[in-house]
């Protein structure tokens, strides 16, 4: 049977909208089953602490289970490229740090292109990191800790989450700054990296306040000073590095991406959400507990500060001549 043409065309153009109408409708019921929240980190760190705090919330809020799921290694390029490659439909969601925006120059062949491949959803909180050292470390202050180093050039083992890690850089910025040498010690995450701390394996590291405030209030570590140029309201008395090294400054920021492509209602529908939990006295309250100030806003000014943090970093490990290994 021959179709006339404007009929054809109708039916054509109803078919054709079907696609759109099916992904709007999904959009609208999402989420119906649980979703993962993919950390390229190992559990126990900063990124993993925020993401456990966050999936809690959204659950609540919108009634399935956000499960997070760790994906360690490559320095979160293995999870950070598993939701990259990810279906486009919001069931695979990743926490996006810092560290993404310095892979991006500190790697030379990615696999894929973060600021391309990702589409940003809500930043959650930004916070400062925290020059820490075991208790056997003499050094109480940062000027005795410089002179301490200075005196045992590459005694010190200095740990990180991983090479290219913001903890990492604050540390090269650090000895760049002071004229000291220490031995940087990479791990697979926050946890790790703490746990020797803690052990005594290695003597100093740079973590953000969200992973290691409860040991520094038990004294189970010693805070020299916080990275950013104002003082920590969790950490009020803990000076800054800047104070005794004019010009240092750097800090530490956490949100959820999703693949290129996810639909815009689910985008909008999981910013609204996040930003909601970063009103709630009690959320707030959490994270600006563990030392983070709350970074409410659209996807486009998560956008922004991704790309302003990756051309940054970028002079940063252009400068210091760090290539990952």
């Amino acid at each position: 049977m021959k179709l006339p043409r404007r009929k054809f065309l109708h039916l054509a153009a109803g078919a054709a909208a079907l696609p759109a109408a099916s992904r709007i409708a999904r959009a609208q019921t999402y989420p119906a089953r649980p979703v993962r929240l993919i950390v390229p980190l190992a559990p126990g760190g900063a990124t993993d602490i925020v993401a456990r705090l966050t999936g809690q919330w959204l659950s609540e809020r919108l009634g399935q289970p956000f499960v997070i799921e760790n994906r360690p290694g490559g320095g979160t390029n293995i999870g950070t490229e598993a939701v990259v490659r990810a279906p486009s439909d919001g069931y695979t969601l990743l926490m996006v740090g810092t560290t993404q925006a310095i892979n991006a120059t500190l790697y030379d062949k990615l696999n894929y292109n973060f600021i391309r491949d990702m589409a940003p959803v809500a930043s959650i909180i930004r916070n400062a990191l925290v020059m820490v050292v075991h208790p056997s470390v003499p050094a109480k202050t940062v000027p005795e800790f410089v002179a301490y180093a200075k005196a045992n050039p590459r005694k010190l083992n200095m740990a990180s989450p991983g090479t290219g890690s913001s903890p990492h850089l604050c540390g090269e910025l650090f000895m760049m700054m002071t004229g000291t040498s220490m031995i940087h010690v990479p791990y697979r995450g926050g946890g790790p990296a703490l746990t020797d701390l803690l052990g005594g394996q290695v003597q100093v590291y740079f973590p953000g306040t969200v992973s290691s405030i409860e040991y520094i209030k038990t004294g189970r570590l010693r805070a020299l000073a916080v990275t950013t140029v104002t003082r920590s309201d969790a950490l009020p008395d803990i000076p800054t590095v800047d104070e005794f090294v004019p010009g240092y400054e750097a800090s530490s920021w956490f949100g959820v991406g999703a693949p290129k492509n996810t639909p815009p209602q689910i985008i909008d529908k999981l910013n609204k959400e996040i930003n909601a939990g970063l009103a709630d006295p009690k959320l707030k309250a959490r994270f600006a507990g563990l030392g983070g100030t709350a970074l409410p806003g659209l996807p486009a000014n998560f956008g922004k500060l991704i790309a302003d943090e990756t051309e940054k970093w970028g002079k940063v490990v252009r400068f210091v001549g760090i290539k990952a290994d």
